[in-house]
Formats: structure tokens, sequence, C-alpha cells
């Protein structure tokens, strides 16, 4: 004898998966479900906040070489920002926004730096974020991904192998290229070659001169200014004379940049590490020019 079994059916479910949910970085459709987008691997978390929200997020590229620093300043810089009150302000949207600064601090308080970024894309931190500024007559919405350095490289040499990357920078109204003080005093050329290439790179993605990169916003941030004074003092005089063909490049291709310098630990130290390895940890924590790119950049922007 069989027994009758009642099965409810969940037709709604079709429902939602035949609406797609569009990427908000690269346009790609993907499930209502997605974590990642299928395409370009950002988290769709963005997507369904936008659709939320009236006013549209703008994006922000923090990019240079790999061990530049991007990291700690991303994470340094929104720590300060949600500290302050009354004047620039920072407010995470989603818990995912969070992770970054989390991160960040837990590995400076250990006193260690943070592992590199993975070159993964679904691995990168994202930053969404509300900028309550006095300048400002409403919040502005926000998006910052802490990139891979690698990846960055990557994609400068070889076009299209990082679609996120593409369809972020296309999108992004504005940049902070890092750039390692340090090497350049030292006279590695690395970091020069690297910052002209993705110079060059951002002048082809677009190809209306009145959407180019000539025309947005670009802060030339020196990092780990700890160990050398003189960027502080005055970092344009210095990218003369320690970076003149990247001086160069920025006059020739941006109407808006302008050099800058930053440090987040006050002084480091190297570590014997097992395996005959050495690596350098902070001894203290004293930021110093952190904000100041980022409010130029959003001086720019209003």
């Amino acid at each position: 004898m069989n027994k009758a079994v009642i099965v409810p059916l969940e037709s709604y479910r079709l429902a939602e998966y035949a609406v797609p949910i569009v990427c908000y970085i690269c346009q790609g459709e993907n499930l209502h479900d997605s974590e990642f987008c299928r395409y370009c691997f950002a988290p769709m978390a963005l997507a369904h906040q936008v659709n939320g929200q009236k006013v549209q997020p703008r994006m922000v590229a923090v990019v240079g070489a790999s061990g530049v620093g991007k990291t700690v300043y991303l994470g340094m810089l929104m720590d300060m920002l949600s500290r302050q009150a009354g004047r620039l302000q920072l407010l995470a949207r989603g818990a995912f926004s969070i992770t970054l600064q989390q991160s960040t601090l837990a590995s400076l308080a250990r006193g260690e730096f943070p592992e590199k970024t993975p070159n993964e894309p679904d691995r990168w931190n994202w930053v969404h974020c509300q900028i309550r500024w006095p300048r400002l007559r409403h919040p502005m919405e926000l998006i910052m991904p802490d990139m891979a350095g690698e990846a960055i490289l990557h994609e400068v040499d070889h076009p299209h192998s990082y679609r996120v990357i593409r369809a972020l920078l296309k999108k992004c109204e504005g940049a902070m290229v890092l750039i390692d003080g340090l090497k350049l005093r030292q006279g590695a050329i690395d970091q020069d070659y690297f910052t002209m290439k993705l110079i060059s790179y951002l002048g082809e993605l677009q190809e209306d001169p009145k959407e180019s990169w000539s025309n947005r916003p670009v802060a030339m941030v020196f990092t780990k200014a700890d160990q050398c004074d003189a960027w502080m003092a005055d970092p344009a005089s210095c990218a003369r004379n320690h970076a003149p063909r990247l001086w160069q490049q920025c006059r020739e291709r941006f109407r808006k940049y302008r050099f800058f310098a930053a440090r987040v630990a006050g002084y480091c130290a190297w570590r014997e590490m097992p395996g005959q390895r050495r690596v350098q940890v902070p001894l203290r924590i004293e930021p110093h020019g952190v904000v100041e790119p980022f409010e130029w950049l959003l001086e720019q922007l209003v």
C-alpha cells in the first residue's frame, strides 16, 4: 500500500531566479542568491545595496605595486575617518565593508603588517561607505576596493585579463596611486616604471576625450615616509628629483594631480623568522598624512 505524501510546490523560487541581478561593477547578470559576480568576482552585496537606495555610489581606486602598503593605508584611513566627528566622517555600509579595517588594525596591534592581498578577486576586501562632510549638502556613497598589486600589474601588462579591474577603473571618478617612497629613494626603478605603465593604461581606457582620465583627479601618494623625512617635507620636489619620468608623465597626462606623502608606522625594524626569513615589523603606530590625499580627492569630486 502506498502512503500519500504532500510535497509543497515552491514554484515562487523560479520567479526569483528568472529576474537577474546586475553586478554594479561590470554590469554582468547574476542569480539573485549569488555571493560573487560570475564574470568579475565582485561581491554581489554591492548590487543588492545599490538597488535599495536612490543615490548611486561613486567609486575611487586605490592602486599601486605589490607591497607598497595599499591595505595598511586603506585600513588606517577607514579607522581614522570612522573615529572623527564633526569633520570628514566615514560610515561603513554592510558588514563586509568593516573586514578590511578590522584585519588591518588587528595586525598592527600584534606588531606586524597585514598579509599580502591575494590575487583572486573573490578574496579581496571591498569598502562601501557613506562620507559625511560639512562641504557636502548630502552624504556621498563611495566604493573603494583593496586590489592586489600583482593583479593590477598583470592587467596592465595583459589588458582584459582581470575584468573587475578594467571595469572598475573605467567607472572610477578619481584615484589614489600609492608609490613606495623608500624604494625610490634607494634608487629602485621598479616603482617608477610600474606607475608610468599604470598611467599609460589609464589613458587608454576611455575612447571619449571628455571621459578620459586626463580630466579625473589623481593623488600620487608616496608611502613609508617614516623612513625618509624629505618626502613629508616636500613630496613634489622629491618626485622631481627621484622620479623625474613619473613627474613628467603626470604633467603631460593629468590636469588635476597632486603629490602627497603618508606614513602609518612611526618606526620599523626587522624580525628574524624561521627559515632565515626577515620580515619588517612596525614598532609604533604614528599615522601622518593619511587623510590629506583622500580629502583633496573629495574636494575635486564635489
